[in-house]
């Protein structure tokens, strides 16, 4: 198996590097980077052939794009829901800190065009998922940003889960052809959990990742005391994008949604 995890820290300008196409994660078919922004710090995006998705996960930022311009704030992904701009291919992003922050660039090759959108905490509110299944103790919080029903003209799909400390989440077991990344953070900084990719499993601690090959089985599990934050990231397959129906459980665990576990 291709490497599947990394601890990849933030180098002296700020930005850390997950995914591109060149490095050793290129079957995750997605440039994906996680930026450390200071007060009053500029930065700009831009490519001619991806769309991007740029989601705030800490601080207070001035969006711009087009003619528009917009502020918002997030004071932790622990507490508030997510702001997210995503843009085709060829349009610019400026985000400038008014405060320090930390944002992350989602970006995939697309030709289509489509209209910007900025998505609020409105637009993606957390929703409990498995709440009181499995012995109780895989309770998480789900939010989709955006996927194929919401942005069919995307080759993405972006989201954010919040694990109940101790809990596991994506449970049962399950696979999908589409590869996937998941962005781990902390409500500590001495918080861990554990990462299943297929038969091996990796320590997740705060800013690691996995990148999940497509059909690969990858549930989660964060350690007692702690919450978990996840931010998952699919890229379609051309002709057979992700899609919500598309959670194929293990079917050696099925037999769990039925078991009385108390």
């Amino acid at each position: 198996m291709a490497n599947v995890f990394g601890w990849p820290d933030f180098d002296e300008n700020g930005e850390k590097i997950l995914t591109t196409y060149e490095n050793e994660y290129k079957d995750m078919n997605m440039d994906i980077r996680v930026y450390q922004m200071r007060a009053e710090e500029v930065r700009e995006f831009s490519f001619e052939d991806e769309e991007m998705a740029v989601l705030l996960l800490q601080g207070k930022v001035i969006f711009r794009w087009d003619e528009n311009l917009r502020e918002v704030s997030r004071k932790d992904v622990f507490s508030q829901g997510p702001w997210c701009l995503h843009v085709c291919a060829g349009q610019k992003i400026m985000v400038t800190a008014v405060e320090n922050a930390e944002i992350l660039v989602q970006r995939t090759y697309n030709d289509r065009r489509f209209a910007a959108k900025l998505y609020d905490p409105e637009d993606a509110p957390w929703k409990y998922s498995c709440k009181g299944k499995f012995g109780n103790v895989a309770n998480r919080r789900v939010n989709t940003i955006f996927d194929h029903d919401i942005a069919p003209c995307s080759n993405m799909v972006l989201g954010e889960v919040l694990n109940d400390r101790g809990n596991w989440s994506g449970y049962l077991p399950h696979r999908h052809p589409q590869p996937e990344v998941y962005y781990f953070k902390f409500d500590r900084p001495e918080g861990f959990g554990a990462s299943f990719v297929g038969n091996e499993v990796f320590k997740s601690t705060e800013g690691s990742f996995s990148a999940i090959p497509g059909g690969e089985l990858h549930p989660q599990a964060v350690a007692p005391g702690f919450q978990m934050y996840t931010c998952w990231m699919i890229r379609h397959l051309e002709g057979d994008p992700w899609l919500q129906t598309d959670r194929c459980e293990d079917e050696r665990y099925v037999w769990m949604h039925e078991a009385d576990f108390y």
